[in-house]
């Protein structure tokens, strides 16, 4: 890190919450490809922006487009990939948005990254940890591949993809996901529905009806 910058202050994010009327935090899905993570991820924005609430979704393939376009699939381009969506995240939470995450996110070491992101604030702020929850989209492999709507498993099995989660890479799941979503048994409306439902149950986002003006 360079040494000649220096942290300029803003508001804090108590003063930004009442001001844009809802706080921030972000919802990590993590799962095998073709798992489900963007189908959920995007029905859960839009459900949320038909609430009236503010929230953006990061997609692993999108931000491949731009942001980390430089990066390849090894084991140290997936660190790095996983370490810049989290400071990504960590600031479109930050600016009050619900930051909707659906990345591979193989590693628990990188995971536990992102959310350590969320729970460091810069030096002499006194804002809280913002909130991160942690969403395992499970299912099989075996349906994983399926469903491939990329052609990436046969591609995987055949040799012509390398270092591929859940063929020739590992994925570590998840110990302690704030939820556990099986999306081979759970269809995209239920699983939005879960997910929803813990947020409001937690007091992140008001109930059905009940949104700030």
């Amino acid at each position: 890190m360079a040494t000649n910058i220096t942290w300029h202050p803003s508001l804090s994010r108590d003063e930004r919450t009442q001001l844009r009327h809802q706080a921030g935090l972000t919802i990590w899905l993590t799962g095998l490809s073709a798992s489900g993570k963007s189908t959920i991820a995007t029905a859960l924005e839009q459900h949320l922006l038909h609430q009236g609430l503010n929230a953006y979704r990061l997609d692993g393939d999108n931000i491949r487009f731009g942001l980390n376009k430089n990066l390849g699939f090894s084991q140290d381009d997936r660190v790095e990939n996983i370490r810049r969506i989290g400071e990504v995240a960590k600031l479109f939470a930050d600016s009050c948005t619900i930051a909707v995450t659906s990345f591979i996110s193989p590693y628990r070491a990188d995971r536990d990254l992102a959310r350590t992101l969320h729970s460091e604030t810069a030096q002499g702020s006194i804002d809280k940890p913002i909130p991160f929850i942690e969403v395992w989209i499970d299912c099989p492999v075996e349906e994983c591949e399926k469903r491939d709507p990329k052609g990436l498993y046969k591609k995987a099995r055949e040799g012509i993809i390398k270092d591929f989660t859940g063929i020739s890479a590992p994925y570590e799941e998840p110990l302690k996901p704030e939820l556990h979503i099986r999306s081979d048994k759970e269809s995209t409306e239920e699983s939005v529905a879960r997910i929803t439902k813990y947020l409001v149950e937690n007091g992140y986002i008001p109930s059905a009806g009940k949104t700030s003006s």
